[in-house]
């Protein structure tokens, strides 16, 4: 009796480990809308309705175009999206007609006006107060569900962003602003530190990973992606890491040469956690063709 006591932890411990690999796939899409001014508007992007869509905004940017360049605000953000096509109305709509859509902002971005949008705190705590009056602000007003971290450049250490992002992502969350938190970085010295600092603290509020494998380079195969792939998931362990690419004719592995094949061999692993496009705007002249593959594939169970 005493064996079968001490043993029973470890066959509970063999079993939860030995589900399915389908467990941990994800029919979750995600796509990047707003930056570029196209004209493109929520209703354009065809949504399948056996997914989980979430449309993100982008950007809301600590910056001010007031001044020539653009200066940073220490935090007071302002939606820089395509606010007339992509408005508070837009998102009730979009959410109404599709139970399955949640709708996100992602803040930072590359550019504004050309010039580089940095990461420039002047204090964590300024940086932090400032950060959240001025993103409740524009989230109780576009009735969001979440945020999207996507700084690309840093005039501060790894670990003053981390501890201001934390925080950030950590008062929403506990206040109800948003429901969930996505980062969104991709293969550089020059970011990757930034975004594992984060990972390393603040982990637990963090529900996504949008690595930007459109990052890498052009002609990226299927093997090479999948080794990416692997080596991201270690970085970011037991995170959520989504695959991704852009329709901007930017690098990395392109449906054209196996996006969706690769895809498929991580879904057979259990390993297909969601994919996001970069970006809608770049996807209208074709049709979003790709946006509709990509939603059949997650819906399908083959």
């Amino acid at each position: 009796m005493e064996l079968c006591v001490l043993l029973f932890p470890l066959i509970l411990q063999v079993l939860l480990s030995s589900h399915p690999a389908s467990a941990a796939n994800s029919k979750l899409f995600r796509e990047y809308i707003g930056a570029e001014d196209k004209g493109v508007t929520f209703s354009d992007v065809p949504i399948h309705p056996e997914v989980d869509f979430h449309f993100i905004l982008s950007f809301a940017i600590d910056y001010t175009t007031s001044s020539s360049p653009p200066s940073p605000t220490n935090g007071d953000f302002i939606a820089y999206w395509d606010t007339k096509n992509l408005t508070p109305s837009h998102v009730s709509s979009i959410k109404a007609s599709h139970s399955n859509v949640k709708v996100a902002m992602s803040l930072g971005g590359d550019t504004i006006n050309d010039q580089y949008v940095y990461f420039n705190p002047e204090s964590i705590n300024s940086w932090v107060r400032n950060a959240i009056h001025s993103i409740t602000e524009i989230a109780t007003q576009y009735n969001l569900d979440g945020i999207d971290i996507d700084y690309e450049h840093f005039r501060a250490d790894p670990e003053i962003f981390a501890e201001c992002i934390g925080r950030l992502l950590f008062y929403l969350k506990q206040n109800k602003v948003v429901s969930f938190a996505s980062i969104a970085p991709y293969e550089a010295d020059s970011v990757q530190p930034y975004y594992l600092a984060l990972w390393r603290r603040y982990n637990h509020l963090i529900d996504y990973v949008n690595f930007q494998f459109y990052a890498y380079d052009k002609g990226t195969t299927i093997s090479q992606f999948l080794e990416y792939f692997e080596e991201q998931s270690s970085n970011y362990r037991d995170g959520k890491v989504l695959v991704s690419f852009g329709t901007d004719d930017s690098g990395g592995l392109s449906p054209e040469h196996g996006f969706f094949r690769a895809c498929k061999r991580l879904r057979h692993q259990g390993k297909l956690h969601g994919i996001f496009i970069w970006s809608a705007d770049d996807s209208k002249k074709a049709g979003f063709r790709y946006e509709k593959q990509s939603q059949t594939l997650l819906a399908s169970t083959k």
